[in-house]
């Protein structure tokens, strides 16, 4: 199968591109840039352009028998800056996308969502996907936004359409030093020596699953034609505290840790139900936290090698 990964070259984009050339697919990639820490697959086919580019987008969708859009230029702690750019820049282009799709072909989508923001503060744990979706930021409300639009499509113009609302993923490859992944930032600070700092006693609690079974998921995806919403998580609530343990333990390093004064933003504790996702589509995490860290610090310590 010829399949398009928009925003291929990213942290998860990298993970998803490996997984479906191991199965066999002829892949191609559109993105803004190269990736950073490894050089271009030769069997991989590389457009390094916007998805703002309407003529770039057209060019490549010709021949895709599946699209995978990956591609998102906010992330949560930071959209609600500027709402508007979040808006032109995320869900105009989709949109857009979506109807040279509709003209052009083809008509099968996975779309990356959100197994956080779009739900909000949670009433309930774990959270399922029927359950209500209150985002509280831009980043949120355009996730949403796209799986409105892509549920409209599906209605109206025979798409096969596959939202993935993952929860924390992390693994090699992630940045080390931005606004996301708190893995991949604890890691790094006890590379270089740092204090691990915290937000609040360290109680709150998140999902985080490895990419690579991320990456599984949406291959399987992509293969059995699944249609519908997906939540994707490892199924169980880790505490920061936990986690830190986790690190500690698989480092072999204590590490100073700074609590700090919590944040009201914060949601005390948010994890996914995952059990559609089993049930419908066979799919479940196989790497746990401590041997997925292990893989993710064994990672990191070679690029200072």
């Amino acid at each position: 199968m010829n399949v398009l990964v928009l925003g291929g070259s990213g942290f998860i984009g990298s993970h998803v591109c490996d997984a479906l050339l191991d199965r066999g697919h002829k892949v191609s990639v559109l993105s803004h840039s190269n990736e950073r820490f490894r050089q271009e697959l030769e069997t991989v086919e590389y457009h390094y352009k916007s998805i703002e580019d309407i003529a770039a987008v057209s060019q490549v969708l010709a021949g895709a028998d599946c699209v995978v859009h990956l591609i998102s230029s906010t992330v949560p702690s930071t959209s609600n800056l500027d709402p508007v750019a979040d808006v032109r820049s995320n869900l105009l282009p989709t949109v857009k996308m979506m109807e040279m799709m509709r003209q052009l072909g083809p008509r099968r989508i996975i779309f990356l969502s959100s197994g956080g923001t779009v739900y909000g503060n949670p009433h309930t744990l774990p959270i399922r996907e029927v359950d209500e979706l209150n985002p509280i930021c831009s980043y949120g409300v355009v996730k949403v936004s796209v799986e409105k639009y892509l549920r409209m499509y599906s209605e109206l113009y025979d798409f096969q359409t596959t939202v993935i609302r993952p929860s924390n993923p992390y693994g090699p490859r992630q940045g080390r030093k931005g606004v996301q992944g708190l893995i991949s930032a604890f890691l790094n600070c006890i590379l270089e020596g740092r204090s691990l700092k915290v937000w609040g006693d360290g109680s709150v609690v998140r999902d985080y699953f490895y990419v690579a079974d991320l990456a599984n998921l949406c291959v399987a995806c992509v293969e059995g034609g699944h249609t519908g919403i997906f939540n994707a998580g490892s199924g169980d609530g880790v505490s920061i505290n936990e986690l830190i343990h986790t690190i500690q333990k698989v480092c072999g390093v204590a590490g100073d840790v700074e609590y700090m004064q919590g944040r009201s933003f914060d949601v005390a504790a948010t994890y996914l139900d995952i059990g559609k996702a089993q049930t419908e589509i066979g799919w479940a995490p196989t790497v746990s936290l401590e041997d997925g860290i292990d893989s993710h610090w064994t990672w990191l310590k070679s690029l200072k090698t």
